[in-house]
């Protein structure tokens, strides 16, 4: 078993001990006197975070540097043979994505290249089954599954007219001419994206393995720009060892992957270089010369560039040859990016589970402990009561009659800031509803559509992004706003009657202003210097601005429920500590009143909250050993 392998079973192992630890918790809750849906619904979210849970690991390359050969030395060399095509020449046509959905049979999805007409993205079109080419996968055949996936291989031929519609050949291109053959057709993928659903233990797991075609695609297809290649928590960009870095390649490092956390590069074929007029040292002499040339040229440190063979490394494992195997140096790279990918990845959704958690179970700790106050208190005054006269507990009922009408006049304060909550939180959604969004994507295609020239196309795009970012601007404003009012009535309440309320729970859309800001600035990397618009070239930035569009409303339409799921939250931890202030005001008031009538039952009385009090502290315990199985759990290595 690889590091890898290893490495990925044991995060998915930490994974289920805490999604088990989290539905103790939930369990528990559930249970209590202070249980409520939205709780629930916030503890459910954080289990779903984990289950849902991926690590996404994308290859990139021009074609013939072994791409698909490295993915099959990594993950299928338990089948004893090839899986993907891995041939000279271009196997990988059009972007695959490799992973396992158990809600469906196992299968190849196809999305035919004709799409690329329509005025939708890739995204948008992976809810629209009908539009797929499906065809069966049998997980059990090794030859069965190398034919499937030679779909993803599979070409035709087209007019360069139809070519240009799809934004696939570009005649000002100077090699435009050698794609056009003798009948003036053009060679395309047959397909537009390709989505494999496999139940191999990895993928089962929450892996997704992204194979991209060569680099030219890269231009071409937004979803790899925008989406597949900058969300991957790792990217391995695979160069041959014998001719190391192209101009192609420097462009596509620097405008698509560029240096940072998970992005490493791959120096592929180093069995060409393996030389018996040659001596070990000089042959480990011109694979450290290139490495050090790679790493130079696309400012990287050498320790970031991995010399391997994927051939020799596929060939090892079938054989279970370790010589060759270690030799391969597959094994060095099989360990550096287990050891970055899944550490960095499990750090951040433990800091991400941690802080909700201590947010959460901090608002049942303080119910807690504030119920725990006002049972000592209540026990406190029914123990003063004994010997005291009728005066005595009707002096007692008039102070807790005070205190219940403070208590009440301010609630019906609350009720106007209440209003005033409810009018700033629809006031959010004026500029981040969805409704808005489209009204703004309608308005930037038709000012592309009347733009003859490229300063026009790309001003049109350039306004959407400036409204984007003024109307995202504006929630945010509206949030910060609900958010110094609710800190006003969390201070006032704790001040005024000693309920136990930290800071409200923060929120801001700051993730999703830079998010908008990335995709502006991949826009502007691919398009910002042209300035020769072209018939194929708007045909291009229009597809991109599909693509742009469909990015932009995924990060609303997540920001829309994360902004709706806070407007819940952040008001339950003050409702929660009303409830229970009020129900203390009533039961004490309940107890002096029956002790007014009948002073033999104060004993009585006294016994039930001493018992109640043992409660409260048995939930406390409860609350800090659950507290701890998650902490222990999410902390584990």
């Amino acid at each position: 078993m690889s590091n890898l392998v290893q490495n990925f079973q044991e995060y998915s192992t930490w994974r289920s001990d805490v999604t088990r630890a989290i539905e103790r918790y939930r369990a528990w809750i559930a249970g209590t006197d202070f249980a409520d849906a939205n709780l629930d619904q916030r503890i459910l979210r954080l289990k779903e975070r984990l289950v849902d849970d991926k690590l996404t690991i994308a290859f990139v390359a021009e074609f013939s540097r072994g791409k698909s050969e490295l993915i099959n030395a990594i993950f299928f060399a338990d089948y004893g043979q090839r899986i993907l095509p891995s041939s000279a020449g271009r196997t990988t046509m059009c972007p695959t994505e490799l992973l396992y959905d158990e809600t469906i049979p196992p299968c190849i999805r196809l999305l035919p290249i004709e799409t690329r007409a329509e005025a939708l993205s890739t995204v948008e079109y992976k809810g629209q089954h009908h539009i797929w080419t499906v065809l069966p996968l049998d997980p059990h055949s090794g030859d069965g599954m190398l034919e499937a996936f030679k779909q993803v291989s599979l070409t035709k031929k087209v007019s360069k007219e139809v070519a240009k519609s799809y934004g696939l050949f570009d005649e000002s291109d100077p090699d435009a001419a050698l794609e056009v053959d003798e009948e003036g057709l053009v060679e395309i993928s047959q397909w537009r994206h390709a989505i494999v659903n496999f139940p191999h233990p990895l993928l089962k797991q929450g892996l997704i393995i992204v194979d991209t075609p060569g680099l030219n695609a890269i231009g071409t297809e937004p979803e790899l720009t925008l989406n597949l290649i900058p969300n991957a928590h790792a990217v391995l960009f695979i160069l041959a060892a014998d001719t190391g870095v192209t101009k192609s390649d420097v462009d596509v490092w620097r405008n698509h992957i560029g240096s940072g956390p998970g992005r490493m590069v791959v120096l592929n074929k180093i069995d060409s270089m393996w030389d018996e007029l040659r001596s070990l040292e000089e042959v480990e002499s011109q694979i450290q010369h290139q490495i050090t040339s790679v790493a130079h040229t696309l400012s990287l440190e050498e320790k970031q560039v991995f010399p391997i063979s994927a051939q020799k490394g596929l060939v090892a494992k079938i054989n279970k040859d370790a010589p060759l195997l270690a030799k391969s140096r597959l094994p060095k790279l099989e360990y550096a990016l287990s050891n970055e990918l899944i550490p960095s990845k499990k750090n951040i959704i433990r800091a991400q589970l941690a802080s909700d958690l201590q947010e959460i179970s901090d608002g049942q700790l303080a119910i807690i402990l504030a119920r725990g106050r006002g049972v000592s208190e209540q026990l406190h005054e029914l123990k003063s009561l004994r010997g005291k006269n009728h005066n005595v507990v009707e002096h007692m009922m008039k102070r807790v009659t005070m205190e219940k009408q403070e208590f009440d006049a301010s609630l019906m304060k609350m009720q106007g800031t209440r209003s005033v909550f409810t009018r700033l939180s629809t006031e959010v959604y004026t500029t981040l509803g969805m409704d808005i969004l489209k009204e703004e994507i309608n308005t930037a295609r038709e000012d592309m559509e009347n733009s003859k020239f490229s300063m026009g196309l790309k001003e049109a795009i350039r306004e959407f992004f400036s409204q984007i970012k003024l109307n995202l601007g504006a929630s945010n404003r509206k949030i910060t706003e609900i958010s110094e009012m609710m800190s006003i009535m969390y201070r006032k309440f704790s001040t005024e009657h000693g309920l136990a309320l930290s800071s409200p729970m923060p929120f801001s859309l700051d993730k999703y202003m830079q998010e908008v800001i990335a995709i502006e600035s991949v826009f502007q990397r691919q398009f910002g210097t042209l300035t020769l618009m072209t018939t194929e070239k708007k045909v291009l930035i229009q597809k991109f601005f599909d693509s742009i569009s469909a990015r932009v409303r995924q990060s609303f339409s997540q920001a829309n429920r994360d902004v709706e799921a806070w407007q819940k939250v952040v008001m339950a931890p003050i409702e929660a500590q009303i409830r229970e202030h009020k129900n203390q005001l009533k039961n004490r008031m309940q107890s002096i009143q029956r002790i007014h009538v009948a002073t033999d039952s104060l004993e009585e009385k006294i016994s039930s909250f001493e018992i109640l009090y043992l409660d409260v502290e048995r939930q406390k315990k409860m609350l800090e050993d659950l507290r701890n199985q998650i902490q222990t759990a999410l902390a584990r290595e």
